[in-house]
């Protein structure tokens, strides 16, 4: 048996980011509409710097406009909410993102509750939860719409049919991609710390989402021969020498014998959120101006 297909998110993630761009131009030529994204980062965390600075890039190289609003980590809730309401009101703000984790201070489920729904482009405010569950349309949480975007890359637009097991229940990853994966007529079953026989429930999968956090935790004997394995889990562990390395919720290295198509940790799902977030940005715009 030869190893399984990687599925290259990085490349993926690229080509996509590439379509954006040239429907923004589209859009900025014949309406003069440039989305916009507004990225609210509070504190110093060292990670969510980084991915705060590493969206502002890709949001100008798409040609979109990128608001980028920097608070110290002592901000209270007042002058934060106030901040969201403000975006909400402007017209050139087209997608909201407030950066989580927020300081403990700060109730994150409140901030993202003041998001005007139709700029919420990280998919978490209830309404676009809801209208997700009733098959309207929303704005999906940015790693589950990547999630799909590989998937129907890899296997094509018609999943109809096929038996699909997401591994994990959180509202930001496994219900929405179980949303998502019900909506393209997949048999679904959600997985979790509490199901039982687990080991068999992946077996029968002819897709598999491992979205559970742990790391390396589904061996390949899991995996049922020729499925699609798609890993969101990032978790690092102890590479010896002072060092750590990033791993999935995927054993790779076992899982690649026996799966049809992998995605690899890092490489995988990871590139696709910005670009979902760009996507999600372009399709807030055109919604916001009659033109979706």
């Amino acid at each position: 048996m030869t190893d399984a297909r990687l599925i290259d998110g990085k490349a993926f993630a690229a080509e996509v980011r590439g379509r954006i761009a040239v429907e923004v131009a589209g859009l900025a030529r014949d309406h003069g509409l440039v989305p916009g994204l507004a990225v609210v980062l509070v504190g110093e965390d060292p990670a969510s710097q980084v991915y705060v600075r590493s969206k502002g890039v890709q949001t100008r190289e798409a040609g979109m406009a990128s608001f980028e609003h920097r608070l110290p980590a002592d901000t209270d809730a007042a002058t934060l909410h106030a901040l969201v309401t403000r975006l909400n009101a402007d017209p050139m703000v087209h997608g909201i993102l407030v950066q989580l984790p927020l300081p403990d201070h700060l109730d994150a489920q409140q901030v993202i509750a003041l998001i005007d729904p139709d700029k919420d482009v990280d998919g978490l405010h209830v309404v676009n939860a809801g209208r997700l569950a009733a098959g309207l349309p929303a704005l999906v949480p940015c790693t589950p719409l990547g999630c799909m975007m590989l998937l129907e890359h890899e296997l094509g637009a018609d999943l109809s049919g096929r038996r699909a097991l997401v591994l994990g229940r959180s509202s930001l990853v496994g219900r929405p991609v179980a949303q998502l994966l019900v909506h393209a007529n997949a048999t679904v079953t959600i997985a979790h710390s509490r199901t039982r026989d687990l080991a068999e429930e992946c077996r029968r999968a002819d897709i598999l989402v491992a979205a559970i956090g742990r790391p390396q935790m589904i061996p390949g004997d899991w995996i049922r021969p020729g499925a699609v394995v798609i890993d969101v889990g990032i978790n690092r562990v102890d590479a010896g020498e002072g060092k750590t390395r990033l791993v999935g919720d995927v054993d790779f290295a076992s899982a690649v014998k026996v799966a049809g198509a992998i995605t690899p940790v890092p490489g995988g799902v990871g590139p696709m959120t910005i670009a979902c977030l760009l996507q999600n940005t372009l399709t807030a715009a055109r919604r916001q101006a009659g033109l979706a």
